[in-house]
């Protein structure tokens, strides 16, 4: 059961070299609503290092306009190509790091994480989680857009959202006795 609260603005970023999406969710009490959903178009710019600088600046942009509470993050999926790793992990690094200068707080998912929460599959295509979320959030067709990163970054959002009203679960413990040493008010 999600925890109702009075109001809660969370950004999603779907991290990207080429294209970043975001998404902007509000929570009001246990309802969602979709504030604004984009993407930030890189291709133009060659220099990987102004990419970064680009990125840094839209991100700061958009967390002025909406004012987020918190930043949900897709986590880069480890692929073969470590060159794309680090780039990706780069982007990511930036768009992380605007949000902690306006001391946001940053919480980042998995791809299947976000899928799962979405879908009910971890293995679900980028179409399938932009349906879902159209249909769930009623986003007009008109508003989807041509870039899927844009619904994934809401993705991540809404996998926080649903992330919200579940108590964090405590570490595991390491045997009877950790147990015991953890919980002596349990044990007679």
């Amino acid at each position: 059961m999600i925890r109702p609260v009075k109001e809660k603005i969370i950004l999603g970023i779907d991290p990207g070299t080429n294209i970043m999406g975001y998404g902007v969710l509000k929570i009001t009490g246990t309802k969602p609503e979709v504030m604004t959903l984009g993407v930030i178009d890189l291709r133009k710019c060659a220099d990987p290092y102004l990419k970064l600088k680009h990125i840094y600046e839209r991100v700061q942009g958009v967390i002025a306009s909406y004012l987020p509470d918190e930043l949900a993050i897709e986590a880069p999926f480890f692929g073969k190509n470590v060159q794309s790793m680090l780039k990706l992990g780069r982007a990511q690094g930036v768009a992380i790091v605007a949000a902690l200068r306006r001391d946001i707080p940053v919480t980042e998912y998995a791809p299947l994480k976000i899928k799962m929460a979405i879908t009910g599959n971890g293995q679900a295509s980028k179409e399938q989680v932009a349906d879902m979320l159209k249909r769930m959030l009623h986003i007009p067709q008109s508003e989807m857009g041509p870039f899927m990163d844009a619904t994934d970054a809401l993705g991540a959002a809404y996998c926080h959202y649903l992330q919200m009203g579940r108590p964090e679960m405590p570490k595991a413990y390491s045997g009877w006795k950790d147990y015991i040493a953890k919980n002596p008010d349990k044990v007679r």
